[in-house]
């Protein structure tokens, strides 16, 4: 499990910096679009052929680009950071990662994916021994509760002398024994009610436990949802991204040739960062939800075999 969880952190600040790389790539998409319009518009308003409105607003989106570059460029290098820090290279080196839309085919089955989490999660192994412990404190109640004899026996040596040497000469001469014995007779209830006590708060864990292990199933179901669908929705974001570039393309085309409109420009420049964006959200939490079912399970849906931990990962430390 822990080294899953190692992995769902790798995975995140991986994508975290595949996020911040796509950005400032775009960024930089954008600003060279954005200048290379803005130059040849400034032949276009000097022949009268554009408004002025319009070719501020070119300028205005020029500037625009020009700062998200500087952004970007700053997340970037934190994201980078962070992934570093993360993996231990202590080197200030260049990092730059690479994703693609290429998923393992398969599908995970819900009833496996219930099984196994029910039996490797340390979740519901907690939920048992709750179970026993507040069992075990009920037992103990009603085993501290009744008729409780306590005897009490001393034994000592007594002597007397003028030295202290000649006093522990011979101690038997003097002896004692004393032997006492205590019945309680009327406890007050304390008995009982400690017996209530112990199963209300039996009956409350019980309470709290059959809660969870709903809620621990219902998570289970969800995630095994999400998970399945997720591949879908990573190629439906591939068209889209692959569909939003090429509308921003024809817009571009078309503005130049005098044929469209800067508003049309600009809706195509949003539609195609957004689409980018999309893309690779859709792909983290692909990764996302395939490292949580793992972590979860202990279980390779994809091989269909329980995880284990390889003799060879555990001879070199790692």
């Amino acid at each position: 499990e822990t080294l899953e969880l190692t992995a769902s952190r790798a995975t995140d600040r991986f994508f975290a910096l595949a996020t911040a790389q796509s950005n400032y790539e775009t960024a930089l998409f954008n600003y060279a679009n954005a200048d290379t319009l803005y130059r040849y518009a400034q032949g276009r308003y000097d022949i009268g052929t554009i408004t002025e409105n319009e070719m501020l607003q070119l300028e205005l989106n020029k500037l625009t680009e020009e700062t998200n570059c500087m952004n970007a460029r700053i997340e970037k290098e934190n994201r980078m950071q962070e992934l570093r820090s993360h993996l231990g290279i202590l080197e200030d080196m260049e990092l730059k990662v690479s994703i693609n839309g290429n998923l393992p085919d398969f599908t995970v089955d819900l009833e496996m994916a219930l099984l196994m989490a029910t039996t490797n999660s340390p979740d519901i192994q907690n939920m048992i021994r709750l179970k026993l412990e507040s069992e075990s404190a009920v037992e103990r109640a009603r085993a501290e509760t009744g008729l409780k004899t306590e005897m009490y026996v001393r034994f000592g040596l007594t002597q007397t002398a003028g030295t202290l040497k000649e006093a522990y000469k011979n101690p038997p001469n003097q002896q004692y024994i004393s032997l006492s014995l205590a019945f309680p007779i009327l406890d007050w209830g304390r008995g009982k009610g400690r017996i209530r006590l112990a199963r209300s708060q039996r009956d409350l864990m019980y309470a709290q436990t059959e809660q969870s292990r709903t809620d621990f199933d219902l998570n289970v179901r969800k995630l095994v949802k999400q998970f399945n669908l997720q591949t879908q929705r990573v190629q439906v974001a591939v068209r889209t991204n692959d569909t939003a570039l090429r509308r921003h393309e024809v817009a571009r085309r078309l503005y130049i040739l005098g044929k469209s409109t800067i508003l049309d420009l600009n809706a195509s420049i949003g539609e195609k960062d957004a689409a980018k964006r999309n893309y690779v959200n859709a792909l983290h939490t692909y990764w996302e939800l395939y490292y949580t079912l793992r972590s979860l399970t202990l279980y390779d849906f994809e091989t269909n075999e329980e995880l284990k931990i390889k003799e060879d990962t555990l001879k070199d430390g790692g």
